[in-house]
């Protein structure tokens, strides 16, 4: 019996005069054409056996032969011998099939290294859902995501009403005729029905069995189909999966070990979809052989996955799930740790005018946390926010980062420690503080307790382009003529300040802010640097205190070159930088003279 099944639909004799057109667990429709006659006839599974069994041993018979020798050995209907050419012709095929199909038994067909079924999970923001795109790449991937409502009708699939047009019926002299306006054209009406509707599991399910007939059939590798489901741990999992949870125990060969009876609404629908798929190379399950479990899953009576199936999902373990993961349902799984590393992209956090090193943030933020929490689940993964250009605003930064901080990680921890002292060293940096009210009265990210917190937290700046130290003579002195470009390629542009002096781009930024105080000599170092600060230019160092500058000092011979010393009325000292490219200088004209401050800046020709 097993050589008579492994003919399946479709398949055609090598004449091109019977073709096998449908089957079910007794017999075959087939199609057969002979002098130009074309018909229809149904062939007996248990009669083709003889026959098979017949050519297998005298492969050189005709039809009459195989009639002759079988005439009256058998107890089906001897008026079905009347058909012993197309019989013969399908033994020869199912003799033919057999030898091609055996070679491509079942086998495993799941990657090395990659679990059919596994689980991703980690901090927020360490790349779960990036991983599992990039080991899919150029696969069949149909995605969904669990949340608290979703349950086994969302996940499989279910009966759902839409709309349909369908003409307008009347009764005219006890007949039904179509309703057809002036013009002669059919009038319609929509009306409801019900349609079953495949959810993502059902989706998934039959593109990997389509994928599979049609592979091993041409007796290739089946290509793969992944179904993804993201936030797993967020839904009921045991409500979700429901009966499907059996066929997660899969064999050594990938497919389920244990089947499933599916309903009949499923049941409808998987023959629908089936219908004219190849003729399946399954396992034995239990005491069904491998032709009676290709034939039911065909037909929808059973759900079996195939081993070209995979189910990946995410989990953030920060998550504080509804509805907790049970260990059976656990046990189903391979769990693939994805760990917080640096992506070595080189982001950076842009705020009050500076650029820290976001790889530097998370490290020392993961630290404070674990020491706080005890936990590594509420740790920050590098991809925990977006970027714009490799930067993070400081709005995306208060909006994703601090809120997390402050309302998930720390609000039970009471905020201790010096991380969380504002600038008067004596009140907290509490979340209502990141924010003010602009002239609208819309709220406002307040950058100075940005930079507060990352300046508490000990992140260091971000490694600058161009924070090369350029000797000051290469480029002419406060109050010296010049040309703006040389054939050296040095830049030489000068500047003015009122129409006053010639200063060139390392030394304009300085007395800019010289003429600012002596404007406003009642100002502290600190409202000095906060207004210059505000400004927003892309110079982490633009201008700082003292005690700022002594705070980034490090063992660099060259550092104190970097800015200039300028001493205040009332005896404090700001330092400002002099490390300028010709597109921050750029930058820094045009938000300076878009102030009211008496300041106006001009490229001296």
């Amino acid at each position: 019996m097993d050589i008579v099944f492994s003919l399946r639909v479709s398949d055609v004799s090598d004449n091109g005069q019977v073709t096998i057109i449908d089957e079910d667990r007794l017999c075959y429709l087939v199609r057969s054409e002979s002098k130009g006659a074309v018909g229809i006839r149904t062939i007996s599974k248990a009669l083709l056996k003889e026959f098979v069994q017949y050519i297998e041993q005298h492969p050189d018979s005709n039809a009459n032969q195989a009639r002759d020798a079988l005439s009256g050995t058998s107890d089906i209907d001897r008026f079905e011998y009347g058909y012993a050419s197309t019989l013969t012709v399908l033994a020869k095929m199912a003799l033919q099939y057999a030898n091609i199909r055996k070679t491509v038994a079942v086998t495993p067909v799941n990657r090395p290294g990659q679990s059919l079924q596994q689980i991703f999970y980690g901090a927020p923001g360490t790349g779960k859902s990036f991983a599992i795109k990039e080991l899919t790449k150029g696969d069949e991937v149909i995605r969904t995501t669990f949340h608290p409502d979703s349950d086994y009708s969302t996940f499989v699939g279910c009966y759902k009403p839409t709309t349909k047009e369908f003409p307008v019926i009347s009764n005219f002299g006890g007949k039904a005729i179509n309703v057809k306006d002036e013009d002669g054209n059919e009038i319609t009406e929509e009306r409801i029905v019900y349609e079953f509707v495949e959810q993502a599991f059902l989706q998934a399910y039959v593109k990997a069995w389509k994928k599979y007939a049609s592979a091993t059939d041409e007796g290739k590798k089946p290509k793969d189909v992944y179904l993804v489901i993201e936030e797993i741990n967020r839904g009921n999992c045991a409500q979700i999966f429901g009966d499907l949870f059996q066929l997660l125990d899969r064999g050594d060969n990938g497919f389920s070990e244990y089947p499933i009876v599916a309903d009949k609404d499923l049941q409808k629908q998987l023959a629908k979809s089936f219908e004219n798929m190849a003729f399946l190379n399954v396992p034995a399950v239990g005491e069904m052989t491998s032709e009676k479990v290709a034939l039911k899953i065909r037909n929808g009576n059973i759900l079996l996955l195939p081993p070209n199936l995979y189910i990946w999902a995410t989990m953030n373990t920060s998550d504080q799930s509804l509805f907790p993961i049970d260990s059976a349902f656990k046990r189903r799984w391979d769990w693939q740790y994805v760990p917080i590393a640096n992506a070595g992209k080189g982001w950076k956090i842009h705020v009050y005018g500076k650029d820290y090193d976001w790889w530097d943030f998370l490290e020392k933020i993961n630290a404070l946390i674990g020491d706080t929490t005890n936990s590594e689940d509420k740790k920050l993964g590098y991809f925990f926010c977006k970027t714009t250009d490799d930067v993070i605003t400081a709005e995306t930064f208060v909006s994703k980062v601090i809120f997390y901080l402050w309302n998930d990680v720390f609000k039970d921890f009471e905020f201790e420690g010096d991380v969380f002292i504002d600038e008067d060293k004596e009140s907290k940096l509490t979340f209502d503080k990141f924010y003010r009210t602009d002239g609208d009265g819309r709220p406002a990210v307040r950058e100075s307790k940005v930079d507060i917190f990352l300046t508490n937290l000990g992140v260091k700046f971000a490694e600058e382009e161009n924070e090369v130290f350029i000797p000051e003579e290469d480029e002419g002195t406060s109050g010296s003529g010049g040309a703006n470009e040389n054939s050296d390629g040095k830049d030489r542009s000068k500047y003015s300040i009122n129409g006053q002096g010639s200063f060139n781009k390392r030394r304009l930024p300085v007395e800019c802010v010289m003429n600012y105080v002596q404007s406003h000599p009642e100002m502290t170092a600190k409202e000095i640097v906060d207004i210059w600060m505000g400004l927003g230019i892309k110079r982490s160092n633009l201008v700082e205190t003292q005690e700022q500058h002594e705070a980034r000092r490090g063992n660099d011979p060259q550092f104190d070159q970097r800015s200039f010393y300028l001493s205040l009325p009332n005896g404090e000292s700001v330092y400002v930088s002099n490390q300028f490219t010709v597109e921050r200088i750029n930058d820094f004209i045009e938000k300076v003279n878009a102030q009211d401050w008496g300041i106006h800046i001009e490229k001296i020709n």
